[in-house]
């Protein structure tokens, strides 16, 4: 375990190797969860691991130019270079296929990452082969070799990382689009392809600059989890690129110096697996889409629905009563209620329950029977108004059974908004007869029911 001078000088990066990784990491985890927002948009989450991918034979066959010129074939702006060019072909190879036949995205990039993985594992082979490739060293790339990055390696990052903010921010309302509507954005005359190979060379850099640090296998996730993560959160675009920068810077941090303090834990490794658990804890906490706040929610309409179904059975009994007078408020009993949908007893005490605690309905006497309130009957004419239309509009216009229209009308008429209930009122003006506010029931009315 590491001691207490130990962590601190971790936490306040006051070893110089600690502070320049960190610091890396945290540049490349911003820009790799800027640059994968916009692949997971994009739903290209494959690109990262098909340019990662893709880069393996450019490396190779960059150390066997290095050779032939001379040199060791080690040096890391040719090996770069080659890395670079490499994933740049592999990203035009998913362009063309895509853009010249009837392949989609996922089975071009699934096509481009096989072949070119296979051609680099192919060069690999022959690198063994020369007398410089025991010790070519070409599985940092691979791998990731975290605690060896330099200066030139910052120096590297920063540059990544500013140009990808610079476009992005230069750039956010072409992506935006890009993302959203390809085919609007080329209606509109925006450069579509130009585009699309400035943001795919944006990631391909993003890629080349994560080499080092994560690896070419690793690389993947770090692109894809922070932005995944973050979708959890928000439905706004800059708020999730945010979010997901700042998850990667996060990742970043947290996975270098949980390095630091155990030295035999890769770094790359851990960067990745913290990621993860940034995404395991927004996938179940996440305000907008997680796990736990989806089942809130679920638990929250559905109390409401009981609720509405239990106003509007209340309404229906006492309008059946005022088949030849005026509606007027009486104790309902319990039973008369219970048979109206296909509640159990528990389900309907419960919605009674809640409607009570919402002062619609009085204490339920020993008879068991409900009384409405005051406000209790408006909200039920309320509900009982709005189901109605929607039966009136789908017995008009879509041409529904009056048998069926009750049930197709459940479905909908809980998510009414004003604008909607407005709407259809301008539409349906012939429910206004007698003056009252609630339509006529399709349905045929039964007194005492």
């Amino acid at each position: 375990m590491p001691e207490i001078a130990d962590i601190w000088n971790v936490l306040f990066l006051r070893d110089y190797n600690t502070r320049l990784v960190v610091i890396c990491t945290m540049l490349l985890g911003c820009a790799c969860g800027l640059m994968g927002g916009f692949l997971l948009l994009r739903k290209r989450s494959l690109m990262g691991d098909t340019l990662s991918h893709a880069m393996l034979p450019g490396l190779g066959l960059a150390f066997m130019l290095g050779v032939m010129l001379g040199g060791d074939g080690k040096s890391l702006p040719l090996l770069m270079a080659g890395a670079a060019a490499s994933g740049l072909l592999g990203c035009a190879a998913v362009l063309f296929i895509r853009n010249h036949s009837r392949i989609k995205d996922d089975a071009a990039m699934g096509i481009v990452l096989s072949v070119f993985f296979g051609a680099g594992v192919a060069i690999l082979g022959m690198i063994q082969t020369m007398p410089q490739g025991s010790a070519a060293g070409l599985e940092s790339f691979i791998y990731g070799k975290t605690a060896s990055m330099v200066m030139a390696d910052f120096q590297v990052l920063i540059l990544v990382t500013l140009g990808v903010l610079i476009c992005s921010l230069l750039l956010f309302k072409e992506f935006r689009l890009l993302c959203f509507d390809e085919s609007f954005a080329a209606a509109l005359g925006w450069p579509v392809r130009r585009l699309d190979i400035l943001l795919l060379a944006l990631v391909t850099a993003v890629t080349v600059a994560g080499l080092q640090s994560v690896g070419l296998i690793l690389i993947i996730a770090f692109l894809i989890t922070p932005a995944a993560a973050a979708r959890f959160w928000t439905d706004q675009l800059d708020r999730m690129l945010l979010l997901s920068a700042l998850i990667g810077g996060a990742s970043g941090w947290l996975g270098a110096s949980l390095s630091a303090f155990f030295p035999r834990l890769p770094a790359g490794a851990v960067i990745v697996l913290v990621a993860t658990l940034c995404f395991l804890i927004s996938m179940l906490l996440g305000t907008e889409r997680g796990v736990l706040m989806r089942f809130l929610r679920q638990i929250r309409l559905k109390s409401r629905v009981g609720r509405q179904h239990l106003m509007r059975a209340l309404y229906e009994i006492l309008e059946a009563d005022a088949s030849t007078g005026p509606l007027k408020i009486r104790a309902v009993p319990f039973r008369q209620i219970r048979g109206r949908r296909t509640w159990s007893d528990a389900q309907l005490r419960a919605y009674i329950r809640h409607a009570y605690q919402d002062g619609l309905v009085e204490r339920p006497n020993r008879e068991e029977a409900i009384t409405l309130t005051e406000a209790g009957l408006a909200e039920a004419a309320q509900v009982t108004r709005n189901h109605r239309l929607w039966e009136m509009y789908l017995i008009e216009y879509a041409d529904v059974a009056t048998s069926r229209v009750d049930r197709d009308a459940d479905r909908v008429e809980h998510v009414l908004g004003h604008e909607m209930v407005a709407g259809l009122e301008s539409k349906l003006q012939t429910y206004r007869s007698a003056g009252s506010l609630v339509p006529k029931s399709p349905h045929p009315i039964i007194p005492g029911d």
